[in-house]
Parts: structure tokens; sequence; C-alpha cells
């Protein structure tokens, strides 16, 4: 057995299929969901809620003149000595300016050191019956395959440089995905917004397995089947289109509900710690 993609790194692929890198924006049909962008003190964007590895408790996002604010919401008092309201202040504080830590997991650190979620949606793509294959070849040098003549040899870049590289086959490749609902219901929200994070799950899985394939430069693989175990064998997965034509409802319900941000998009400053102006 070989693992091809961990848990972490499915996380991020699910995400990246949700973004358009060129529109800085979410992909078609998820406009309107929350997201904080991160901005440098000049005003140019540096990255988002969506795109950091560890969301909303990014260190972009952490040192920002936003994050004072959140850790109000959610109502931590560090003075208090008693538990935190997790149904009543952070799911919805969470769900407000980035549902997509609900599905991913969050562990808000800073915060309190105890403030965590694990993840909801989570993946990995294992291969059966792997195998090494071994391939090598030469990086040719057409002025001087010696290298010596022109520049001091291969450390330079010059010559002819031979090189070994194992890659790895496999007779089977499979991509398992787990959903766990009733994590998803135990956040206690609104029925509109529980059925949109389930949605938006389903959503990822999908875009992923038709569009999120090419895992590196020699793994471009293709979708041959697809089975659901749970609820129960045969489950029929939503379509594509389905959640497509879902999707922008379900987002507009939540809106209309006040359950998110207002704007969607929450834009925060990175303020770099220890960083002084010149003078």
């Amino acid at each position: 057995m070989l693992l091809v993609e961990s848990a972490q790194s499915v996380a991020n692929r699910l995400e990246a299929v949700c973004w358009d890198d060129v529109a800085d924006d979410w992909a078609s049909p998820l406009k309107g969901l929350p997201v904080v962008k991160v901005k440098d003190k000049k005003g140019e964007p540096l990255t988002n809620s969506l795109l950091e590895a560890h969301r909303l408790n990014s260190a972009y996002i952490e040192n920002s003149d936003w994050f004072d604010s959140f850790k109000a919401e959610i109502e931590y008092n560090e003075k208090a000595k008693r538990p935190i309201d997790m149904r009543g202040t952070v799911y919805p504080a969470v769900l407000k300016y980035d549902p997509n830590s609900l599905l991913h997991g969050f562990f808000l650190e800073s915060i309190a050191g105890v403030i965590r979620s694990a993840r909801a949606l989570s993946g990995f793509i294992e291969a059966e019956g792997a195998g090494v294959a071994s391939s090598g070849g030469v990086k040719n040098d057409r002025v001087d395959a010696s290298g010596k003549a022109e520049g001091g040899g291969s450390k330079e870049g010059y010559g002819n440089v031979p090189f070994a590289r194992d890659e790895f086959t496999a007779k089977k490749i499979t991509a398992y995905f787990n959903l766990d609902l009733a994590q998803i219901r135990g956040f206690g929200l609104d029925a509109e917004a529980e059925r949109l994070l389930i949605t938006l799950a389903l959503f990822k899985i999908r875009k992923f397995l038709g569009e999120g394939l090419r895992l590196r430069t020699a793994c471009d693989l293709e979708l041959v089947d697809i089975a659901v175990k749970k609820p129960k064998d045969g489950f029929p997965l939503p379509t594509p289109e389905d959640m497509d034509a879902e999707l922008p409802g379900l987002i507009a319900a939540v809106t209309t509900r006040g359950l998110f941000a207002n704007p969607a998009v929450t834009t925060v400053t990175w303020r770099p710690k220890g960083k002084t102006s010149a003078a």
C-alpha cells in the first residue's frame, strides 16, 4: 500500500477547486459565501482564509486589525473560569465569517488554546499493489558535454548530467471521503445552514473528482467508479448539475437569515509583529 495523498493534502485540494484565482473570488456557483481576505498595509492582496493552511487561525489573519473583534464575538473572557460555548457563540461566528472552516476543521489556539473542531469532511487517496518503476536519463549540454571547457562542471550547470529516478505504479488507486453528518448536525445551526454545509461538502468532492485529479506532473488520474457506503450502499449522490442549481439558493437563504457577514467578504489588514517603518 502507498499513501498518495494525505488527509491534509486532500483538504487543500478540496478547497482549491472552490476558488477562482484569476477572479480572486469563489468559483461559480459559490459566490456569496463568506471568506476573510487579507491585504498588506499598502492595500495589496496577500491571501485568504480559504487558501490558508490554518484557515481562520492563519498567522496573517491572527495578526490583523480584525482578529480582536472576532475574539470578542466568540465572547471569550480570559478572566472568566467557565467552559466556552461552542454551539452558542463559536460555531455561529465561524459560520458567519468562514463556513469552510466548519467543514475542514479549525483550532483557534491563540484565543484560548482549546477552541477547536475536528474535520467534518475528510479524505485521503491510497494506492494498492504499489510497485517501483525505475527510470533515468541525462541532462544534455549541446555545447560541451564534459563541462570542463566552458565553466566548471555540473555544479555550475555545465556538461552532461545523468540522473536516476524512482516512480510508483499501482494496481488500484482509491480516493476515500468521509462526511460526518452527526458532527454537522451537532453544530446546532439553522436548518438552511446545515443543508448548505452538506451540499457544499458534496460539491467539493464532486468538483475534485471531476477537475482536480492532476495531482502532480506524472500523476494525472481519471474517475473510473464512485460508490457510497453510508448512509447505505448505493445511496445516490447528487449530480454536479443538481448542486450547481441548488447552491445559489441555499447561499441566498442563509444570507437572508442574517447568518453570514455583511458584506460576505471580510477584508483585514495584516500587521506583522516586530516590524517598524524606517524613518
